[in-house]
């Protein structure tokens, strides 16, 4: 085998010797199967791959994985792995983080990493809930949803993830579920191949503080009527028998209509390639919450430059022009004294 070769992997061996400690039924077991079974079809090695997380139920995740790992402080994640991703472009950077880690005190760094564009993966596991902490509400628990923080009802208008990094001009955003493992491996494979910031928000049940947040819609007796599949350059239908579609009135609003009653050649055909954003955050809020028929998949994966790359190559013009820096004529430059004992 040569320095270039890949070597051939299996589950195992991205599976660590840690005692995995999810409550039994965890949504979050679904997830790290997915991930740990896909990691060896993406032809990357485990010493270049690191895990970075926050502070959550889904921040345990890098002691699961037999990789390099980072469990850090509540909302900083995509900081800590901004800075890993710029300064080791070598590596494979993933993010894990959960809905009130991400979206709550690590809101900011969240849209910063996904609009500078940033080669990291972010996979956001959304329960609706704080977990960890015993059941409080989180950025994206719906109006009304009592807590033992809301004793009476939530009162915020709840993110909605997808939407959020679609404002923030994230270059690959999709969504998927936690009782899909194909889909879920499809999701995580693109995001993972994507040059750039890729976001992917994963409906994951929290069986204890908020079980069923998601049965609607990801049920196995729900899902035809209520997941709509979004396939680049292919209409946009769903249904048992492909029965319903999503169709663009004359004012620009999005709507489902029977395919029977409008025709197909009225349907409207996924883009996820389209440049301007306006269209994916329409698809993004075609449903008001999990109850409701619910696109999944992916809504935008475009092209834009790499801001590691595009930081690299900077520091390289600048040094070709100015020379060399030294950071000792920095620090002794302007205004500096001297402190005699």
């Amino acid at each position: 085998m040569t320095d270039t070769q890949i070597p051939v992997t299996t589950r195992k061996d991205w599976t660590s010797d840690q005692e995995v400690r999810w409550c039994p039924g965890c949504g979050d077991y679904s997830i790290l199967a997915a991930l740990q079974m896909l990691m060896p079809d993406l032809g990357v090695r485990r010493e270049n791959t690191v895990f970075v997380s926050g502070i959550g139920c889904a921040a345990r995740l890098p002691y699961y994985m037999n990789t390099y790992g980072m469990h850090s402080i509540h909302g900083r994640a995509p900081a800590i792995a901004t800075g890993l991703a710029v300064s080791r472009p070598d590596l494979d950077v993933w993010v894990i983080t959960g809905d009130g880690d991400s979206l709550s005190i690590g809101g900011n760094h969240l849209i910063h990493a996904l609009r500078r564009n940033v080669k990291i993966t972010i996979l956001l596991f959304n329960n609706q809930i704080y977990g960890l902490t015993k059941g409080q509400y989180s950025p994206t628990s719906e109006q009304g949803k009592v807590t033992k923080s809301t004793p009476f009802g939530s009162l915020d208008t709840p993110f909605n993830p997808v939407s959020l990094a679609l404002g923030a001009e994230a270059s690959f955003v999709a969504r998927t579920h936690d009782m899909d493992r194909k889909h879920m491996q499809e999701m995580f494979r693109r995001a993972h191949d994507h040059n750039g910031a890729a976001f992917v928000e994963i409906y994951q049940n929290c069986n204890v503080f908020n079980d069923g947040a998601f049965e609607k819609i990801t049920s196995k007796d729900a899902r035809a009527d209520n997941l709509i599949p979004l396939v680049h350059g292919e209409p946009i239908r769903f249904g048992a028998e492909l029965e319903h579609g999503v169709v663009m009135e004359p004012d620009g609003r999005l709507r489902i209509a029977e395919v029977a009653d409008v025709g197909e050649d009225a349907l409207l055909v996924h883009d996820e390639r389209r440049d301007e954003p306006g269209l994916a955050f329409q698809l993004s809020r075609l449903a008001r919450g999990p109850y409701e028929p619910t696109p999944i998949g992916i809504f935008r994966a475009v092209e834009r430059p790499e801001y590691g790359a595009a930081m690299t190559k900077q520091l390289l013009e600048a040094n070709e022009r100015r020379g060399p820096g030294d950071l000792t004529s920095l620090l002794a430059s302007g205004g500096t004294w001297t402190v005699e004992a």
